[in-house]
């Protein structure tokens, strides 16, 4: 029996929409450009990183983000706040909650993205970052955290992600049960996948992971 669900951050969560616009802006492209070359890379199983470098050769994000926060040091740039919440996700959480369920959010962040995701008050556990942990998806040491910060056996564990490759198959791998968020580019490409026939379930939003938990 699931006891405890874990979150993904990014397009689990919050709708990461506005931060690629913002950098759409950064690089001089149209979001369209940017959102469709995302798009692209996700098909690929490439990076976004190589997003940034198909559009500017030789692109170095760390450096960019930099040089960004020196001229725009009160902007939130490549953050997020409760503005990016996706609309279901606060009512969804609050409803697993009155369901029982242990909620935690544990997803590849930088460190800034803690306190952003404490300001929004969600009813929530506990939430981690790969940052604060100093390990991240897909690597085994991640998941082998998560069930280490829940207390519960593996299997008592529902792990909810919009990836295959970051989410669904390690939190399998290590015994966890799975729901892929058909939800951002990976989402839906990835939920058409043969693998993701693997996941326990395929939602397209937290209310659906409610009906299906209650059912």
């Amino acid at each position: 029996m699931v006891r405890a669900l874990v979150f993904d951050v990014g397009e689990t969560l919050i709708d990461e929409t506005r931060i690629w616009s913002r950098w759409a802006d950064r690089l001089g492209v149209t979001p369209f450009t940017m959102l469709g070359v995302l798009g692209g890379m996700a098909a690929l199983d490439r990076s976004f990183e190589d997003a940034f470098r198909l559009l500017r050769p030789g692109f170095d994000v760390e450096a960019e983000q930099e040089a960004w926060k020196r001229d725009d040091p009160a902007g939130l740039r490549v953050n997020f706040d409760a503005d990016d919440l996706y609309p279901d996700v606060r009512p969804g959480l609050a409803a697993l909650r009155g369901l029982g369920y242990e909620l935690i959010i544990a997803g590849n962040q930088p460190p800034q993205a803690y306190d952003a995701l404490a300001a929004m008050d969600l009813p929530v556990d506990a939430i981690h970052t790969s940052d604060g942990w100093g390990v991240a998806k897909p690597a085994p040491e991640f998941f082998a955290k998560v069930v280490a910060v829940s207390g519960r056996a593996p299997e008592e564990i529902l792990y909810v992600g919009d990836r295959l490759d970051n989410d669904v198959l390690p939190a399998r791998a290590a015994g966890m049960r799975t729901a892929l968020i058909r939800r951002g580019p990976w989402g839906y490409l990835h939920a058409e996948r043969p693998q993701a026939a693997g996941a326990d379930h395929i939602v397209d939003d937290l209310h659906t992971l409610v009906a299906v938990l209650t059912r």
